[in-house]
């Protein structure tokens, strides 16, 4: 997901008095149910009869959602099955380099989170992963950061470094989300949990911003009445790249980010992201009902997931079909399906009954965002050098209106081998390199950098070959990540809320939808992990389960904090 100047740009008064309330989390503003609490709660997520123990669910998709769900499916007595087309991960996607340390690895999805994604952080915390902060431009972290744009590079370790003009774009950010979006408010209202609070700004944005683009609301601001503030701002942005990709996107996807601070803190996995889905599949949890001690979700599948699923269809007796790559067919009474959305209109054969046709409407609506990435091995973090005239960094973190847009440098140290994330791009820049290879991009790409560092020779640190990914032509997800466009606000209310299946026709229950992009937080795993545990209820009360009243789930607090419904006619 692209990210946005710093959302918070404070005096010291305003600082003292944040930093006073509860850290912020997301919660909302969609939906403000706290899946941190409901997932630390010691009476845990629910129970099912016991004579529905062993009984079988079918989890379509092995990245994160598919596994959290599976995982929690699991301990709750149930069988889950899963499935899954390429490797268990989806778009949390570590890889190495051929010939290369096997700890020099590059994160092809996912690579950086926010600490505001508190659902996650327990299942990072529940395997014993570590974080470490993420340099992303500008960070405390980050020794150096190079803004070129226009032929123009200007050098900084903070915002100060920079032109006066920068610093005007960053205000006038923080200026028109407080005139149109009400952000200061809205921030303290997710701070403190107030959920009446929340609903109440939200609804009213709703309503007015729903069919407004992202650059629509930019022009509408007192703030941002200069093209040439709104360039800089599109093109390089500060927090962790530029704008201009999300412009046509609808505005209350980037309020959603911006909000929650989606975008800011990032840290990352050490060792990868991919260790996360890994570590849930083999992992035997402490209290399971039913199944026995050691069992795993690897242990119920031999090691294996099953293959790909082919074909989804209803049979009598409120069944669902799953037929597999394998040619193996079996029925469940309920279907988990986490993998992108776009997968049951290409890849699967699926009925027309498997959903209301609103649901299918909303599906083929979905908006999917391109995105690119290139890293190449080196033998050592010699962007640290010190250059003998000007004192700075050899290289830095550099974000360009060039064709790399984002240049991320990843080390462990000072004397070992490091990676370069050449570029990172989305959308239009990503289809740029499409026809590409991966060692043909890198020309580009150093082509690029060579002419914002002429003095560095980056090609002789290189020790191996690059390695890429373009996710929008990756047969399994056809695009990085979701984006609502205007007016698409609907038609994520019916994905999202599809879990609540009593209000569905009793022909058009079982498949449970569940995944980021299903989320209102497409792109982040946090979504992920949300869509996944109102899945888990939904099963759950599926099965005739329930929660303890202690500790209330999604679903059973639903009719409280549901999303804000805009009339259809």
């Amino acid at each position: 997901m692209t990210s946005t100047v710093p959302t918070a740009v404070h005096d010291e008064q305003e600082t003292r008095a944040l930093e006073a309330l509860p850290p912020i989390t997301m919660f909302g503003p969609d939906f403000p149910y706290a899946y941190d609490d409901y997932l630390a709660h010691p009476a845990g997520l629910g129970q099912i009869p016991a004579t529905e123990h062993g009984a079988e669910v079918a989890v379509v998709g092995g990245g994160l959602s598919g596994l959290v769900a599976a995982y929690e499916l699991m301990k709750m007595g149930l069988r889950p099955v899963v499935y899954e087309a390429d490797r268990i991960g989806g778009r949390l996607r570590t890889v190495g380099f051929d010939g290369c340390d096997d700890a020099l690895t590059a994160e092809m999805g996912a690579m950086r989170f926010p600490p505001s994604s508190t659902a996650l952080q327990h299942y990072i915390d529940l395997v014993d992963l570590k974080t470490q902060p993420f340099p992303n431009p500008l960070a405390p972290e980050t020794p150096s950061t190079v803004v070129d744009l226009k032929g123009e590079s200007h050098y900084a370790r903070t915002i100060d470094d920079l032109p006066p003009v920068y610093r005007e774009v960053a205000d006038a950010w923080n200026a028109c989300l407080e005139e149109g979006a009400d952000f200061s408010d809205m921030n303290r209202a997710i701070r403190e949990r107030d959920v009446p609070r929340i609903r109440e700004i939200w609804a009213r944005l709703v309503e007015k911003l729903d069919n407004q683009t992202f650059y629509g609301f930019l022009c509408d601001s007192s703030a941002f009445t200069s093209f040439r503030h709104r360039e800089i701002f599109g093109q390089v942005g500060f927090g962790t790249g530029g704008w201009d990709t999300d412009f046509p996107n609808s505005i209350l996807e980037i309020l959603r980010v911006v909000y929650t601070e989606a975008d800011d803190h990032h840290r990352g996995i050490v060792g990868g992201s991919q260790q996360l889905p890994l570590r849930l599949w083999e992992r035997e949890p402490e209290k399971t009902v039913h199944w026995p001690h050691g069992t795993s979700l690897a242990s119920l599948h031999e090691g294996a997931p099953r293959p790909a699923v082919t074909r989804l269809h209803r049979a009598a007796g409120d069944r669902v079909v799953v037929t597999d790559a394998s040619g193996d067919i079996r029925s469940y009474r309920a279907v988990v399906f986490t993998a992108q959305s776009w997968m049951l209109l290409s890849q699967i054969d699926c009925d027309d009954s498997l959903f209301p046709i609103d649901h299918w409407t909303a599906i083929e609506r979905t908006h999917y965002m391109e995105s690119s990435k290139l890293f190449v091995p080196v033998d050592r973090p010699f962007w640290l050098d010190k250059d003998e005239v000007t004192g700075r960094d050899t290289m830095s973190m550099t974000l360009t209106d060039r064709m790399t847009r984002g240049t991320y440098l990843l080390d462990d140290g000072p004397d070992r081998p490091a990676v370069i994330c050449l570029s990172y791009t989305w959308c239009d820049d990503s289809l740029k390199w499409l026809p590409l290879s991966a060692n043909e991009r890198m020309e580009v790409m150093l082509k690029s950098l060579s002419e914002i560092y002429p003095n560095v020779d980056i090609r002789k640190h290189i020790i191996g070959s690059p390695v890429t990914v373009s996710w929008e032509n990756e047969p399994y997800f056809m695009g990085a990540f979701k984006a609502n466009l205007p007016g698409h606000y609907r038609y994520q209310r019916r994905l999202f809320t599809h879990f609540m299946q009593d209000r569905l026709p009793a022909d058009k229950r079982g498949v449970f939808l569940a995944g980021d992009d299903i989320s209102w937080t497409a792109g982040w795993a946090e979504g992920a992990i949300q869509t996944a545990l109102n899945a888990v209820w939904g099963v759950m009360h599926q099965f005739g389960g329930s929660t303890d009243p202690k500790n209330p789930g999604p679903g059973d607090l639903y009719d409280e904090i549901a999303p804000v419904e805009l009339p259809e006619d």
